[in-house]
C-alpha cells in the first residue's frame, strides 16, 4: 500500500461533511472529497475552499474514474455520502434505495482491498417503530411495511451496515458505524424538511411555525461541531474497529415544545400551527413517538459524549 496522504470525506460538501472537511484541514489534513452535490452545496465549502490541502471531486461514487487510487492512497475514509431529510425519502424512495446501497458498495470494494480504515454514518432510523425509551446499539430493529416509502431510507442504511460489518468480518476492513440522531447546526438547511432550521427560517420572519402531526412526538437534538468531535475521536480509536455507535444528543423534547423554545428564544412573534401528517406528507405516514439514544457506548470508547445545551444549539444555529 503506498503511504497515506490524504483523508477521503464522501460526501464532503453536504451539511455534515462541510463541518468535519473544517475540522480535518485545521488539524493539518489533507483531505479529498468526493460528492455529486445532489444534496451538497459548494457553498459550505467558502470558508476553505481555497485551501491548498483540499481537493474536490465533483461525482457519484460509483462513476468516479479515479476512486481506486483515491481509495488507495487514502490513510481513513468518513463515508458521509447520503440522502438527507424525511420529504425527500417519502417522495423519492427508489433514488434513495439505488443511490445508498449501491454507491456503498461501490466504495467498499475499492477499499477491501487495501483495508483502509472506514467510518460509515448510518441513521437512527433503523431503530424504526420500537417503542423504547432509550435506543442502544444492540437493540433489535422493528422496521415498518415495504407499502410506506419513509421506511425506505431505514432498510436502505440498514443494509450499508450488514454490508459493511459482512466486509470487515470476511475482508478483514477495518470498519466504524455510527447511527447519527438529529444532526442540526450552522449552514443545514431545511430544503428536505429538517424540522429546526424549518422553525428558525419562520421564526425569523415571524411566520407561523408547522408542526407536523400532534406535536407530542420527542426528538434528540444533537450540534454538528458535538457529532464531528465524535467522528473523529472514532477515527483514532482502534478499539471502535467493527463496532456500532450511536452518535447524538440526549436532551429530549417534543417538538411542540421545540416550536415554542424556537420561538422563545429568538423573541419571534410567530404563531404555531399543527399540521396532520397525510397533508405534510401522504396518506398513511408513520412517525416515531420517541428517538432517544442511549451514547454510554461512544462515551466509553472516546471519553466524550455530546451534552451542547438546546437553547445554545437553536441560538449558534440562528446566527
Amino acid at each position: 500500500m503506498k503511504s497515506a496522504r490524504h483523508i477521503l470525506v464522501t460526501g464532503g460538501a453536504g451539511f455534515i461533511g462541510s463541518h468535519l472537511v473544517e475540522r480535518l484541514l485545521n488539524d493539518g489534513k489533507n483531505v479529498v472529497i468526493i460528492d455529486d452535490l445532489s444534496t451538497g452545496n459548494l457553498e459550505n465549502l467558502r470558508a476553505v475552499g481555497k485551501n491548498p490541502r483540499l481537493r474536490v471531486v465533483q461525482s457519484k461514487i460509483s462513476t468516479c474514474a479515479g476512486l481506486p487510487e483515491l481509495a488507495a492512497e487514502a490513510e481513513f475514509i468518513f463515508h458521509l455520502a447520503a440522502t438527507v431529510g424525511v420529504e425527500l425519502v417519502v417522495k423519492s424512495a427508489l433514488h434513495v434505495l439505488e443511490a445508498s446501497f449501491h454507491e456503498t458498495q461501490i466504495l467498499l470494494q475499492a477499499v477491501a482491498k487495501n483495508r483502509v480504515p472506514l467510518l460509515l454514518t448510518s441513521t437512527s432510523e433503523v431503530y424504526g417503530k420500537s417503542a423504547k425509551l432509550e435506543f442502544s446499539e444492540d437493540d433489535d430493529l422493528l422496521i415498518g411495511p415495504p407499502n410506506q416509502s419513509r421506511w425506505s431510507y431505514a432498510c436502505a442504511k440498514l443494509t450499508d451496515e450488514f454490508l459493511a460489518l459482512a466486509c470487515a468480518r470476511e475482508k478483514n476492513l477495518p470498519v466504524t458505524i455510527t447511527r447519527l440522531f438529529n444532526t442540526v447546526g450552522p449552514r443545514q438547511t431545511g430544503r428536505y424538511g429538517m424540522v429546526l432550521p424549518r422553525f428558525i427560517a419562520a421564526a425569523k420572519k415571524n411566520e407561523a411555525l408547522k408542526v407536523f402531526g400532534d406535536g407530542a412526538q420527542s426528538r434528540c437534538f444533537c450540534l454538528v461541531n458535538d457529532v464531528v468531535e465524535s467522528l473523529v475521536r472514532l477515527q483514532h480509536c482502534e478499539k471502535a474497529r467493527g463496532e456500532i455507535f450511536n452518535v447524538g444528543g440526549t436532551e429530549e423534547i417534543t417538538i411542540l415544545e421545540l416550536a415554542k423554545l424556537v420561538v422563545a428564544t429568538l423573541g419571534s412573534k410567530s404563531k404555531i400551527e399543527l399540521i396532520p401528517y397525510d397533508q405534510a406528507y401522504a396518506p398513511g405516514f408513520d412517525d416515531m413517538r420517541r428517538r432517544k439514544p442511549l451514547v454510554k457506548k461512544l462515551e466509553r470508547f472516546v471519553k466524550f459524549k455530546p451534552q451542547t445545551p438546546l437553547r445554545e444549539i437553536i441560538r449558534l444555529t440562528a446566527e
